[in-house]
């Protein structure tokens, strides 16, 4: 794995001491299990970590390992090697897995609002998507989810890679305001995340995505169909927990201590507190749905057609999947939800 960065919840600490699973003899009977992300950023997985620091992995006797490896690809590829239990891919590169058959399943949708966008720097003369005719297009990583939903855009206003406009890896952060200051892009798919670093650090960036595709969800949550089938009570813990740490999150009353926990997951990210919090805002309202009756977590079928349209349009898988319904599902999303409201 690549860009590695490992964090372990220091459970005997999350845990009360007055409580009743705070023992020791508990603590030691924990469980070891690994979720890999798709970048080093606490706050784009931020119900995992506040799950880790409020104990509530704990309580479903889970002691969770963070690793953060480079793109939705590595994780899939390390979910499938059995590297991992559980990772955050994004849709597109979970449906192109699966046309290779590799048999993840996406179990919670984390971004449930789109998280990605393209955007150009403040002061370009670009204003929308057709105007990148010609152009590059730069993005975090060769494979992630934010390629797969540029090229979904610009399929969409009937351009094609290699042809009418091209990809250029160019990494996040500085390698990316370098990029746009040397020219060697004329554009950036990013998450809301990478915009909001880039605007951050004085990259002054503006989004040109048409606002249609805004219904498109991000990365989710994922596990293998073994998994499923073979460990099912780990997958209903692991639901449990995380849908916690959402709802946790999600309260302004607890923003404090969410900030804390997501500070131990990345030092770094918490080192500009006024930083910290913008980021944690720009990535926690696209958690949350545009339709709450089912709760958090729930995807819709619907957009799942249309994600496997664009990727059809775009050429990046041979054939529509034999059962699309089969790489997801929301039952476990059910179940965190009886677990918030419980």
């Amino acid at each position: 794995m690549i860009n590695r960065r490992t964090f372990t919840a220091s459970l005997l600490s999350a845990v009360p001491v007055a409580g009743a699973l705070g023992s020791p003899a508990f603590a030691q009977s924990l469980r070891d299990i690994t979720f890999v992300q798709p970048s080093p950023s606490a706050i784009n997985s931020f119900p995992v970590f506040v799950a880790i620091g409020e104990g509530y992995f704990a309580e479903e006797g889970l002691n969770v390992t963070v690793e953060a490896i480079n793109g939705s690809g590595a994780v899939l590829q390390a979910l499938s090697a059995g590297q991992a239990h559980f990772g955050r891919p994004g849709p597109g590169p979970l449906i192109a897995a699966r046309s290779r058959g590799v048999e993840a399943v996406h179990i919670y949708n984390v971004a449930a609002r789109s998280n990605f966008g393209i955007a150009v720097q403040e002061g370009s003369d670009i204003q929308n998507v057709e105007e990148l005719r010609g152009k590059i297009i730069g993005t975090g990583t060769a494979d992630g989810a934010e390629v797969g939903f540029a090229r979904n855009v610009m399929t969409s206003v009937g351009m094609v890679e290699g042809e009418d406009f091209e990809f250029l890896t160019v990494g996040d952060g500085g390698p990316a305001t370098a990029a746009f200051l040397n020219g060697a892009i004329d554009a950036y798919s990013s998450s809301t995340a990478d915009t909001a670093v880039l605007n951050a650090r004085g990259m002054a960036v503006r989004d040109i995505t048409p606002v249609e595709f805004g219904r498109f969800f991000g990365n989710g949550i994922a596990t293998m169909a073994d998994t499923i089938a073979n460990d099912r009570e780990l997958v209903e813990g692991w639901s449990r927990a995380f849908a916690r740490g959402h709802a946790f999150a999600l309260d302004d009353a607890n923003r404090e201590a969410v900030l804390g926990h997501l500070a131990a997951g990345n030092p770094q990210e918490g080192e500009d507190k006024e930083f910290q919090s913008a980021l944690f805002d720009a990535v926690r309202s696209k958690t949350i749905p545009t339709d709450t009756s089912n709760g958090y977590g729930w995807y819709p079928a619907e957009v799942w057609d249309e994600w496997q349209d664009a990727l059809l349009a775009g050429g990046e898988i041979p054939g529509p999947l034999d059962d699309l319904s089969a790489i997801w599902t929301n039952e476990f999303a059910a179940i965190g939800n009886a677990a918030i409201d419980g």
